[in-house]
Order: C-alpha cells, then structure tokens, then sequence
C-alpha cells in the first residue's frame, strides 16, 4: 500500500494521568510502532487529553497541574501533544464526547474522510478568543526532518489551533507548520482510543459504561489496546457482548518482550512519592519530576 493509500490514524488517550508516567508514552510508542507493522495505517499523531477535575477519583491533583506535566513529558516528541478541552469543560466529560469532539474538530479543519463514523454528533466545538496567545503543541527540533505524516499532523495541529480551546502557555514551546499545500480531504482520517487493557477489561463490568457509549467507542471509533500486565486481550473480548461484535474494530498491540514499562503506573509513581522512593525516576520523567517537588504534588496525597 502507498502512504495515499493507508489510513491515517490519530491515537487519542484519556485518563487521569495524575500523574502521567513513562508507561503512558511508552503505550503511545508502541502502538504507532505496530500500527505502522501492519502496514494498512499510518499514525500522524497522537493526543493525550487529562480528565475533568469533577472527576471525583480520590487524589487527584488539579487539571492545572495535571496538564503542565503532561507538556513537560511530551515536549521532546514531535507527534504526541497535549490537548485540555477535557479540563476546560464546565463539568467531567464521557469518554465518548470526547472522542465525538476531536473527530468533529478534525472534520471541520481537515475536511478528511473520517472513517466508520456513524452517529452524527452534537458536541460543540469551542472558539478561541481573539488575540490569544499562539496555541503549543510540541516542541519543533527537528522537524525539517521529520516524514511526511508528521507534517500532515503539523499542518492539522496549525488549523486546530485557530478555533479549538485555549491551551496553557508554556515559553519553550513553539510550534512551526512545515507541511507542504496538500488536499487534506483526499487523506483517509481515523481517531482510535488508545488505551491499556485495564480500560478493556473496565467495559465488561455491568453498569460501568452505558451500551450506547460502548456502541459509539468500539463501533464508530474503534481502539487500540496495549495490554498490560500479561493481560488475556482475547478472554476479556469475550465476556462482553458489545466487543464481541465489534471485534474486528479492536487491535490489540502484539509485543514478545515483556517491556518494564508495561507495568508502570500513576499508583506506583504516587507511592514512591509518597515514600521517597528513588524508584520514582524509573516511573517519572525527570521534568515532571522536578515539577512535582516543586509544586509539593503527592507528598502527602492519598489513592
């Protein structure tokens, strides 16, 4: 297949990321890595986008700080960034109008084809204020030698940034479009979920998710999932009637090695906080480290 051809994937993750770990962009990585193996899809870029504080999970730190580190810990990747229309909301957000909110923004500055999309959506898009600070997405070293699905998602970031919600500012970040005219409607378009095999499993619990929400996730969107934990991805599909049927929407990443990161987790990175753990350096980003101590976040927080 020519890169015409495959269908360019935007990876967006949800979640808490309180705070967000070397586990989290490890799962990023890895999913692009086998995506790109099947060679049927393309990944141009991926978005982590934090929770609501009215979330209510115990412990958990403002959507203020929470964003923050999550800058710091992609601001050396050219294709991951950091989007807070979650945080910005009036209230907590499903997962399903989130997803619905990216794939109605990308349809409205791209004009790609967003693929297996069938329920229309009525979430708003937000509009920026004028004469607000340029949006940071990413970090540009490097860029001029980056492939050409990069630059799509940099000239896509560049129209993003002209109507979505106001993103925090953060000086050393400065973002540069380097894609080249193009007809972005001609580009096959696809946001998948990215998640763990935790959130997998999450969707087999009665009562925890809404059928409706499951239909749109895993059948309009579809997922990737990078189990964790040595977690039975196919045993789990099967103890849900919704993932069963949309099997075929659900890739789960296939990796031999037991990687260390596969079980890292925001629980452990708070403990060893807590705890003055020096493992927290094989869990943690040094930035985010060192942002953390200064803020004095999770010394003393509990969950």
């Amino acid at each position: 297949m020519t890169e015409n051809t495959k269908t360019h994937v935007i990876l967006l993750s949800c979640g808490s990321f309180n705070p967000i770990t070397k586990g989290h962009i490890h799962m990023f990585e890895k999913a692009r890595e086998y995506l790109h193996k099947t060679g049927r899809f393309i990944v141009i870029g991926g978005i982590i986008s934090p929770v609501h504080d009215s979330y209510g999970k115990p412990g958990l730190v403002s959507s203020r700080h929470r964003l923050t580190m999550c800058q710091l810990a992609v601001q050396s990747s050219d294709w991951i960034r950091v989007d807070p229309w979650e945080c910005y909301q009036d209230t907590w957000q499903t997962t399903c109008s989130v997803l619905e909110h990216h794939r109605d923004l990308m349809k409205r500055v791209t004009g790609c084809i967003l693929s297996n999309v069938n329920t229309p959506s009525t979430t708003p898009v937000i509009g920026q204020p004028q004469n607000q600070t340029t949006p940071i997405y990413q970090n540009h070293n490097n860029m001029n030698h980056s492939p050409t699905a990069i630059k799509l998602w940099g000239k896509i970031s560049e129209s993003l940034g002209k109507i979505c919600c106001v993103r925090p500012h953060i000086e050393r970040f400065t973002f540069v479009c380097l894609f080249p005219p193009a007809c972005l409607s001609s580009v096959e378009l696809r946001i998948l979920l990215l998640c763990g095999s935790d959130l997998l499993e999450s969707f087999c619990i009665p009562g925890l998710w809404k059928d409706s929400d499951m239909e749109v996730i895993v059948g309009d969107f579809g997922i990737v999932v990078v189990p964790r934990d040595g977690a039975d991805t196919e045993r789990i599909m099967n103890h849900s009637s919704i993932l069963r049927k949309y099997k075929d929407n659900i890739t789960v990443v296939k990796d031999a090695t037991n990687h260390p990161m596969a079980i890292v987790s925001s629980t452990k990175s708070r403990l060893a906080l807590q705890h003055g753990d020096g493992h927290v350096v094989d869990y943690l980003s040094q930035p985010v480290i060192d942002y953390i101590l200064q803020s004095q976040l999770y010394i003393n927080a509990s969950g």
